[in-house]
């Protein structure tokens, strides 16, 4: 099992240019330090997971999914909270995501203090 250090980085991931954008604003006016990433090999590929205490993921991305990036970070014991965002989702995904130990799922378009709270509540895991 891989320990980690307690990260406070938000790492968000998401294919849109302007969610990515409007995210890593978002959290930058709440005071919450965080990192955009165009897709999940991005992410992965940066070597930060150690650092992220709340990771924001979209659920379909061209490549590798929000849900196959969960799925390879709990094989890889590298649990993040979280808390993935889509405009496709149904409730079979829905369950498929918590199942695996996302904290959230929100349907877009989500309302930002909801989010915010979700997030500020993964951090403190």
């Amino acid at each position: 099992m891989v320990v980690r250090k307690k990260g406070k980085m938000v790492a968000i991931v998401d294919d849109d240019d302007l969610m990515r954008s409007a995210l890593q604003g978002l959290m930058k006016f709440a005071g919450l330090p965080a990192q955009a990433f165009a897709s999940a090999e991005e992410f992965l590929k940066s070597g930060q997971q150690n650092e992220v205490g709340c990771l924001v993921a979209d659920i379909r991305m061209p490549g590798m999914s929000g849900l196959e990036l969960q799925a390879k970070l709990n094989a890889d014991q590298c649990r993040i909270p979280t808390i993935f965002i889509t405009a496709h989702g149904d409730e079979k995904m829905r369950m498929q995501a918590l199942r695996a130990g996302a904290v959230e799922f929100m349907a877009k378009p989500f309302d930002d203090e909801a989010l915010l709270e979700s997030v500020r509540a993964a951090l403190e895991c």
